[in-house]
């Protein structure tokens, strides 16, 4: 029997987690869903609304898509299936797919933003972090959490992160963009990098949303969210994707990887189709001006060694991309239980790996996560 691991699978907070789990002094800032008294849902961060409508949109996964984005009487838990914020429905639901293990990252801890006040942004942390343990910890066989750091202070994030290393977190998430003005690959962070390799375990890049501010370049020069509705096809295929390859190649160029060169880095929700092309790409440029800004490597090596890259399920070029790239380099991932995930995604992985010999499907389903998070 193949094993198996889902390598992008989500929990629904709770929408009353932050009042439980956050520190008393931090209790009058919490986290909060609340309806308006026209109906309509309002996520609430720092006792400010920083998005509004059927919230039932951040999960959804069995709702009607249209639905899910029109209707304000369907509520943030309408799109919560037990499944996404109860251990032993997810180890049901993992049972059902057939799948031996699941990392699983956040909903609204990819919501947040609280640049300007570290102290609160750590208390989220640690507080989405605590109730995850309590999530994960009655099945760490079949749970994989990932700890959330926020690096506005790179203290508080060493604290956090050695705490969560303790305990048996199995990774680290890292939000695609720079950080008070810096790329994660700035030297300021090398002491959370060096503890990622100390652990022999991966460092997480997901996509984001920033509601505050601009990360997802795809949709934002293209449809002018004040004047017309956006284009869910257009954001959701390339949202992730415009985040994450500028986040693989600032990484590389900026020569992380010469500092750490054990430092592994898995990028989630992006799809993986383009690897090769990224390589090639950065390789050719790299051979005209390498002189001014030197590697000590070509960047395709760093990419090959140092990066480990998501499917979605239904991506037909894996195959041609791990006889490009290398094998023991690819995983895949459901995205359950978003609106934009896959319900079947067992099934779809499976006929999208078909053509693979059966050692090469292996690697994808699990043997490489397996090996990349060093499970027994």
């Amino acid at each position: 029997m193949a094993f198996v691991v889902d390598m992008d699978s989500h929990v629904m907070e709770p929408p009353d987690l932050w009042e439980n789990y956050l520190e008393e002094k931090f209790l009058d800032r919490a986290i909060r869903i609340r309806r308006r008294d026209d109906g309509v849902e309002e996520l609430v961060v720092d006792n400010k609304v920083i998005f509004s409508g059927p919230l039932s949109a951040l999960g959804g996964v069995e709702l009607d898509a249209v639905e899910s984005f029109t209707r304000p009487d369907l509520s943030y838990i309408d799109g919560c299936p037990p499944a996404s914020y109860d251990t032993r429905a997810r180890v049901q639901l993992l049972d059902e797919w057939g799948v031996d293990a699941g990392v699983v990252f956040p909903t609204v801890g990819i919501l947040w933003d609280k640049e300007e006040d570290p102290e609160l942004a750590m208390a989220y942390a640690r507080a989405y972090n605590n109730w995850q343990w309590d999530f994960a910890r009655p099945a760490l066989q079949r749970i994989l959490p990932i700890a959330h750091i926020p690096l506005y202070d790179v203290d508080l994030a060493v604290t956090e992160l050695k705490r969560c290393l303790q305990l048996g977190f199995k990774g680290m998430f890292l939000a695609p963009e720079p950080v008070c003005g810096k790329r994660p690959s700035h030297p300021d962070f090398d002491p959370l990098w060096q503890l990622m390799v100390d652990a022999d375990l991966p460092v997480c890049i997901h996509l984001i949303v920033r509601f505050d501010r601009i990360v997802n370049l795809s949709a934002t020069n293209w449809w002018d969210g004040s004047v017309e509705r956006s284009n869910m096809i257009f954001s959701f295929s390339l949202g992730g994707t415009m985040q994450l390859i500028p986040a693989v190649a600032a990484l590389v160029c900026d020569g992380l990887f010469d500092r750490h060169p054990r430092l592994k880095m898995a990028i989630v929700e992006s799809g993986a189709g383009y690897v090769r092309y990224l390589m090639d790409r950065m390789d050719e440029k790299y051979a005209r001006f390498s002189k001014i800004n030197p590697l000590k490597r070509w960047p395709s090596e760093y990419v090959r060694d140092n990066f480990w890259f998501v499917m979605d399920p239904s991506e037909g070029s894996i195959d041609a991309q791990c006889d490009l790239v290398g094998e023991d380099k690819f995983l895949w991932g459901s995205d359950y239980p978003h609106i934009d995930s896959h319900i079947n995604a067992v099934a779809e992985v499976q006929q999208a790996l078909a053509p693979m010999s059966e050692a090469r499907r292996q690697l994808v389903l699990g043997e490489n996560a397996r090996r990349l998070f060093n499970l027994a």
